[in-house]
C-alpha cells in the first residue's frame, strides 16, 4: 500500500513549499497519474494544477527533488528473479559423486514455473567459483504462468573464464500436440534442435552449425545431446545442449563458452551437460 501513497505524498509536498508564495505561474504545473499497466507506479505529466501550488512560479528544489526520490523509492518495480551473486560453492552442498562439483537441485523457491507446477523439479553439477546471475523478469515467464506460450529462461549460471549455463523451458503444445509427449515423440534429435536451436544460440540456428547429436536413456527418461559450433551465436561460438520432455514442457539445459573460455572449460562444462537431470 506504499506505492499507492507515493503521488498524494509527492503533491503534498510540492504544495507545502509552495504555500507561502502568492505569485502565478507561467506555465501548467504538474498532476500525477497512475499508469494503467501498473498502478502502483506513477507519471508526471503536465496537468491543471491545484490553487496552492497555482500561487508561486517556483518549486523549492530541495523539496521537489525529495519529494521524486521518495515517490522513486515507493514506486520502485520489483527486482528480476532472484540470484545469489555469490560463489554457489558457499551455500550449496558438494556432489557425492565429484567434490570437484557442487549440487544445484531447483526447487518451487527458485523459477515462477516450479512454483506454478509448470516444470518439473531438475539439478544439474556446478563448479564451486561459479555464481547464478539475475533472470529479467520479462525472460523468466513470471508474466504468464502457468500458460506461457513462448519458451522461458528458468535460470542462468555463469564464471567468466568458464562459460556460462541456463536452463531454458518451453510448452509442450510448441513442438507437438500431443498431451504429455515424450522427447521421442516430438521427433528425431535433428527435429527437436530445429525448434529449439534459436533457444541455444540466443539468435538463429543452421543445421550446419550441428557438429554431433545423441540419444541417452536414464530410467524412463529419454535425452537428447547436442555439440554445437556456433560462430555467430549471442551466447558463445561453442555450445552444448541437452533437451528432454516431461508433463507439458520441453526442458533445454545450454552450455555456452567462447573461443578464449573453451579450451579450458571444455571438460568442465560437458560434465556439467552430462549431470543434467530432470
Amino acid at each position: 500500500m506504499a506505492n499507492a501513497s507515493a503521488a498524494p505524498l509527492l503533491s503534498s509536498i510540492i504544495s507545502t513549499s509552495s504555500s507561502s508564495r502568492s505569485h502565478s505561474l507561467p506555465s501548467a504545473p504538474f498532476e500525477y497519474v497512475p499508469i494503467a499497466s501498473n498502478p502502483c507506479k506513477v507519471s508526471v505529466t503536465a496537468a491543471t494544477a491545484d490553487s496552492s501550488l497555482r500561487k508561486s512560479p517556483f518549486v523549492r528544489r530541495r523539496d521537489l527533488v525529495a519529494g521524486i526520490a521518495l515517490a522513486a523509492a515507493l514506486t520502485k518495480e520489483p527486482p528480476s528473479v532472484a540470484a545469489r551473486e555469490v560463489e554457489v560453492g558457499s551455500y550449496l552442498p558438494p556432489a557425492p559423486t565429484d567434490p570437484a562439483f557442487v549440487v544445484f537441485k531447483a526447487t518451487s523457491k527458485d523459477t515462477p514455473a516450479l512454483r506454478a507446477g509448470n516444470v518439473q523439479p531438475y539439478e544439474f553439477l556446478l563448479p564451486p567459483t561459479w555464481k547464478q546471475t539475475r533472470v529479467a523478469n520479462i525472460l523468466s515467464g513470471n508474466y504468464c504462468q502457468p500458460k506461457c506460450a513462448e519458451p522461458w529462461v528458468e535460470v542462468k549460471f555463469e564464471d567468466e573464464k568458464q562459460g556460462k549455463v541456463q536452463v531454458v523451458a518451453s510448452p509442450l503444445v510448441r513442438l507437438t500436440n500431443k498431451p504429455n509427449a515424450t522427447i521421442e515423440d516430438i521427433g528425431s534429435p535433428e527435429k527437436v534442435i530445429a525448434s529449439l536451436g534459436p533457444f541455444v544460440t540466443g539468435n538463429t540456428f543452421d543445421s550446419d552449425e550441428l557438429l554431433e547429436a545423441s540419444i541417452e536413456k536414464s530410467g524412463d527418461q529419454t535425452y537428447y545431446k547436442y555439440e554445437l559450433e556456433t560462430p555467430f551465436a549471442l551466447t558463445g561460438s561453442h555450445n552444448l545442449a541437452k533437451a528432454t520432455a516431461k508433463g507439458n514442457t520441453v526442458i533445454l539445459f545450454v552450455a555456452s563458452a567462447n573461443d578464449k573460455q573453451w579450451p579450458l572449460s571444455e571438460k568442465v562444462l560437458k560434465a556439467m551437460l552430462e549431470s543434467f537431470k530432470i
